[in-house]
């Protein structure tokens, strides 16, 4: 990329002098750049091809300069698009970078975990070590198969009749899988306390306040499809507990033995599902219903709690003690 604006340099001597002469021809700017008419023809064509001098005959002989303020207009956009493109390109390489050195860190307070297989054994291991508590964040994306699910829901079950307490915050949007979501009530029947929110920020699970589980999707490019960062020692520990806690106070509740007496069996379920973000269709294919039925009564609960959208219907039932 030449510099038109550089007047030392050739493109640029015949730029200027193209400008103090209107209509120049090859031979006249020739004489006042004192480069050869060949050289100063080829210099014309390439400044024709990025837009800054316009031919007026067919020779190629007579030559006009593009107005200057246009000229640097066109360079300042190109140099805004090429800064855009620099800054997403450093972005994605500093993702690469940290990405890559995560494990060379020498922390003794992280470690990670590569592959789902591995992780699912770890987040077993140190679920069954729990003596008080686990709080979680769960959100998307989603690795773990049926069978998995159900492992996982088997564990929590035993470990709350235990006495190990859960608290849970779920994605408001949360997956349409039946196998999930069935998972999901059962452990809030089972004791579980959860609350919905509409974009949690991280994937998380913190056991005891002794060891954070943090999911990591690796960036473009990298191997692997998932890597889990186990984070210990108390700072960073106290850092993740006290992200869960404000984000529990935003969270709207979901308690399915709370919920009003007046509700039948089918219209608590459709509630529920409402407020952990199942669409329409999502939960008509759970409970076997008809998509018109579930839309009839997901309609007619928001006109009675006075809300628009499936998250307000939940903060307002939770407000009237049905969640």
């Amino acid at each position: 990329m030449f510099d038109v604006f550089d007047p030392e340099a050739d493109h640029g001597r015949v730029y200027r002098a193209l400008v103090s002469e209107p209509r120049g021809s090859v031979q006249s700017l020739a004489n006042r750049t004192s480069l050869p008419e060949d050289v100063v023809r080829d210099l014309l064509g390439e400044l024709q091809q990025a837009e800054i001098v316009v031919s007026l005959d067919c020779d190629g002989d007579l030559w006009e300069a593009r107005r200057p303020d246009l000229v640097v207009a066109g360079v300042l956009r190109k140099h805004d698009s090429w800064r855009v493109r620099l800054h997403q390109a450093e972005a994605s390489l500093m993702d690469a970078f940290r990405f890559a050195r995560l494990e060379s860190a020498g922390s003794m307070d992280v470690e990670l975990v590569h592959g789902q297989a591995t992780f699912f054994a770890r987040f077993q291991k140190i679920q069954e070590a729990a003596k008080s508590h686990v709080l979680a964040i769960d959100r998307p994306p989603y690795y773990w198969d049926a069978t998995e699910i159900d492992r996982q829901e088997k564990l929590q079950c035993e470990q709350m009749a235990a006495g190990i307490g859960y608290r849970t915050i779920y994605q408001e949007s949360a997956s349409d899988s039946p196998v999930r979501n069935a998972s999901m009530m059962r452990t809030i029947t089972g004791g579980e306390i959860a609350r919905v929110l509409t974009d949690p920020p991280v994937k998380m699970t913190i056991v005891d306040d002794e060891v954070a589980i943090v999911a990591m999707d690796p960036p473009a490019g990298a191997e692997g499809t998932l890597v889990i960062q186990l984070v210990y020692g108390p700072g960073l520990l106290e850092a993740f507990t006290k992200v869960f806690e404000s984000l529990w106070r935003l969270a709207v509740p979901i308690n399915l033995a709370q919920l009003n007496q007046d509700l039948n069996d089918r219209t608590r379920e459709i509630l529920t599902m409402m407020a952990s973000g199942a669409t329409d269709d999502a939960i008509a294919r759970r409970l076997g219903l008809s998509r018109r039925t579930v839309v009839r009564i997901v309609a007619g609960l928001l006109e009675q709690l006075g809300a628009t959208t499936r998250f307000q219907a939940g903060a307002q039932a939770a407000r009237r003690g049905w969640l």
